[in-house]
């Protein structure tokens, strides 16, 4: 070879390499996005049981629906059930249907949900606000603490979540270029959302929408939207057949059960317990948004003259979708914090857009290094505490050392340090660095926090199901709401008032004394399995 072509060879050698380092430098966002995703949503899907009331509420009214045939009406221990509409039983029994009955089939609707709603956040951001963001803000959504935990539930949230997603995106793209598609494409997201969680997914667009017109001075052009009758007609032909079979099946009673005691009822006073004051959402907010609430804190910083919202449309846009969720469930009367997820996708975008403004250390990193410090000392914590609680149930149940081993123990000590390291490194960008305690967190909770809590809370109730289901039992439930129970049995259990002769309850260890004399079958973190005396 001559001295001229080893020259060429070489530098083509040279371009080639640093060709491939260019293109592994542009994957690194993408790998870390799917890295989020793969942590925050599938790691342990299929490992953990079902939590109660509600992935167990889900998964027992999906299971009665494949055994009874009835694919329109939904049935929990063998009574009516009316809290939701239909979607999200149907996506579940397909799965189920599939894959066989697991925890891992119940919730694989919700966690490619929850994937699709990060994607379209990328694409969405990606394209208004430049591909920096779009990414960012896709891996903050996928390893966000209420992200994960909603994500990966066997519960309607994270369908109608990606839903409310589609609709705000088209509904801002019709803002933009006046395209019939784009809010006829609003209009079907919103029919879906109906057949997923009932009327917020017209109120959420509905009332978002309308407040950011109308800060833009466009309320007749949000009015000749509204108004679309082909919109209309998609939107009903999509959502209206189920409604109105199932009101041809159960008539008033659905009425009653859905509109007004799930929908009227839940907005004008707290339901099953669920209460707070106007300013239960604020801390809410925060734990929703760890690890980073520090981030979003410097975001909501940055809003200083509201007023200066009106020459900056898409930001408008955004905080008016985040701000109408964040007063209607504040002043509504049943409160639950991952409600405001309805609101956070905008905020995912804003804190994307902040990420470089973001300069204080302890701003940045003392939400995320609380989080892990916490779940590090948590098996400690616990085991002081636990012996000085007075309820029985709850004291056996905080009690059970062994849902920590060594290995969970190390792993949260290991995680803790790595964070540690990430925050004193001195470097200039924070982002980077924070966006890597965010995977470690993310993996923290998947991997360490969420099976622990399963362990305790569900751990001894799934057990139990299935001594009963291999002993032969017929249970009846008494004091206790654990409809997973039922799943893992695969029998319908209905509650009773009062237990009869011989008969087996599942119940809980803080109701044993008002039984009196049982033979106690199964106890172990405050759930019982008892059989009356004859």
């Amino acid at each position: 070879m001559s001295t001229n072509q080893a020259l060429s060879r070489s530098r083509w050698l040279a371009w080639r390499a640093g060709l491939d380092r260019e293109r592994v430098r542009r994957s690194l966002p993408a790998l870390a996005v799917l890295a989020a995703v793969l942590a925050g949503l599938f790691l342990n899907l299929g490992s953990l049981p079902l939590f109660d009331v509600d992935e167990g509420a889900f998964g027992e009214a999906t299971r009665e629906m494949l055994e009874r045939g009835d694919y329109v009406s939904t049935w929990l221990n063998g009574q009516p059930r009316f809290d939701k509409p239909i979607l999200i039983y149907w996506l579940q029994a397909a799965s189920v249907g599939l894959l066989g009955l697991s925890e891992f089939a119940l919730r694989l609707p919700s966690a490619l949900a929850a994937g699709a709603w990060v994607a379209a956040i990328w694409l969405f951001a990606r394209r208004f606000a430049g591909p920096g963001c779009g990414q960012a803000a896709a891996f903050i959504a996928a390893s966000t603490a209420g992200v994960t935990v909603v994500g990966r539930g066997a519960i309607a949230d994270a369908l109608l979540n990606l839903l409310l997603a589609l609709c705000m995106f088209d509904i801002w793209r019709h803002a933009v270029d006046g395209r019939p598609l784009w809010r006829r494409r609003a209009f079907l997201w919103i029919g879906l959302g109906l057949l997923t969680k009932g009327p917020v997914a017209l109120l959420v667009p509905g009332g978002a929408s309308l407040l950011a017109f109308a800060l833009q001075g466009r309320l007749r052009d949000w009015w000749r939207a509204v108004r679309d009758p082909v919109g209309w007609t998609i939107l009903l032909a999509v959502a209206l057949p189920w409604y109105l079979l199932e009101y041809a099946r159960r008539g008033d009673a659905f009425l009653a059960g859905f509109f007004m005691r799930h929908n009227v009822e839940r907005f004008l006073s707290p339901l099953q317990g669920h209460g707070g004051g106007l300013l239960y959402y604020v801390p809410a907010l925060l734990v929703l948004l760890l690890p980073y609430s520090g981030l979003f804190l410097r975001t909501l910083g940055a809003l200083r003259h509201p007023r200066q919202l009106r020459e900056l449309p898409f930001d408008a846009f955004l905080w008016c979708w985040f701000g109408f969720v964040f007063v209607f469930f504040s002043l509504a009367g049943t409160k639950l914090p991952h409600y405001l997820l309805y609101g956070a996708t905008p905020l995912f975008i804003l804190m994307a857009r902040q990420r470089g403004a973001l300069r204080s250390k302890p701003l940045a990193f003392a939400p995320p290094l609380l989080m892990l410090a916490l779940a590090a000392a948590l098996p400690v914590l616990l085991q002081r505490l636990a012996p000085a609680i007075r309820n029985a149930y709850v004291r056996e149940a905080l009690g059970r050392t062994e849902a920590f081993g060594a290995v969970w123990r190390v792993s949260a000590v290991a995680l803790l340090a790595a964070c540690c390291v990430l925050a004193l490194w001195r470097g200039k960008a924070l982002w980077p660095r924070l966006a890597a305690t965010g995977l470690a967190c993310s993996l923290a909770m998947g991997g360490l926090l969420l099976p622990a809590v399963a362990e305790l809370q569900q751990g001894p109730v799934k057990e139990a199901a299935l001594l009963a289901r291999q002993a032969g039992w017929e249970v009846h439930s008494w004091r206790i709401n654990a409809p997973s129970f039922s799943v893992y049995r695969g029998a319908v259990t209905p509650a009773t008032t009062w237990p009869g002769p011989r008969q087996v309850i599942l119940t809980r260890s803080d109701a044993l004394p008002g039984l009196g004399a049982v033979e106690l079958l199964y106890r172990k973190g405050g759930v019982v399995l008892a059989r009356m005396p004859g």
